[in-house]
């Protein structure tokens, strides 16, 4: 797909700052367009069903931005590092990035301990079934209040154009990039029967990313999350998100919404709801995961 854009006159590209930014905006998702998605289950099928991934399935990554100063440092903890922005436009683009909290000093993840103690090796159905209620609860993935305990300290998450490391530095990069009213409807968390050690999240997406003014609606699609798992200690140690429909597509539902449909997909449709509880890991009178965890720490 190749987009012109024309100015007439003695207009320049500077004259239409929005027509730079499109092209930006198309730079940085066209290496999502080299392949397509094949044999994915259509997102009706994925709701009514938990999905369990297959190692041979080609999917499309989702890119977490986050920005800093132009020395590479952060004004403070609300703001997030990222280690490497692995092509030009998504450093560009990192600078276009508005957050819900710029004109307040209050910490919206000011009340997380990332230093809190770590859980003991629960084991994998124990662990999925804990972070599916946690992440049914707290919707992690878009509001960045993720709980700490179930990750490593050397945690990572990578995609073709960012990497970083640390639980910490997600959770502000995911703030930063999604509005306040953006949503992650938990669909399944289960064990991944076809990669070893791994947790797989099925969810819808929605909301708005934090680019430009306003912001760019996201028309909903599903995402595929893979936490991989430590053996030994039984922690989350890398992340991999990945999404059902092609980079243009969600670029182009954003930029024109009335080729939703007609040119692009149909949203993914609404997540029914679930009645999710944290797993009893162990009995007595402290109960539910921290009675199990209290037990497995000899408290």
């Amino acid at each position: 797909i190749t987009f012109h854009f024309v100015c007439s006159g003695n207009h320049t590209m500077a004259s239409y700052p929005h027509y730079f930014l499109i092209s930006f905006l198309l730079l940085a998702i066209a290496p999502l367009t080299s392949s397509f998605q094949v044999n994915r289950p259509s997102a009706k099928q994925v709701i009514s069903a938990p999905w369990r991934a297959s190692a041979k399935e080609s999917r499309y990554s989702l890119h977490i931005v986050a920005a800093t100063k132009d020395d590479g440092s952060s004004d403070n903890k609300m703001s997030s590092d990222v280690e490497e922005y692995r092509n030009a436009p998504t450093a560009f683009l990192a600078n276009f990035m508005q957050s819900d909290n710029e004109d307040t000093k209050v910490d919206p993840l000011a009340d997380i301990d990332f230093d809190a103690p770590k859980s003991p090796n629960l084991g994998l159905e124990v662990l999925a079934a804990v972070l599916d209620a946690e992440l049914y609860d707290k919707e992690w993935f878009v509001t960045g209040r993720v709980n700490p305990i179930y990750f490593d300290d050397k945690f990572q998450f990578q995609d073709p154009d960012v990497k970083l490391t640390g639980v910490e530095e997600y959770a502000r990069g995911v703030l930063k990039l999604f509005s306040a009213d953006s949503r992650a409807q938990i669909i399944s968390c289960v064990v991944n029967t076809t990669i070893s050690n791994t947790i797989t999240i099925t969810w819808r997406l929605s909301g708005r990313v934090n680019i430009g003014p306003k912001g760019l609606p996201i028309k909903p699609y599903i995402c595929y999350t893979d936490f991989t798992v430590d053996e030994e200690s039984g922690l989350v140690a890398f992340q991999e998100d990945k999404f059902d429909i092609p980079g243009w597509d969600i670029l182009l539902s954003a930029l024109f919404p009335f080729l939703i449909g007609k040119v692009t997909s149909e949203p993914a449709p609404e997540v029914e709801p679930r009645v999710v509880e944290m797993p009893v890991i162990s009995g007595g009178k402290k109960g539910g995961i921290f009675g199990g965890l209290f037990q497995q720490l000899g408290l």
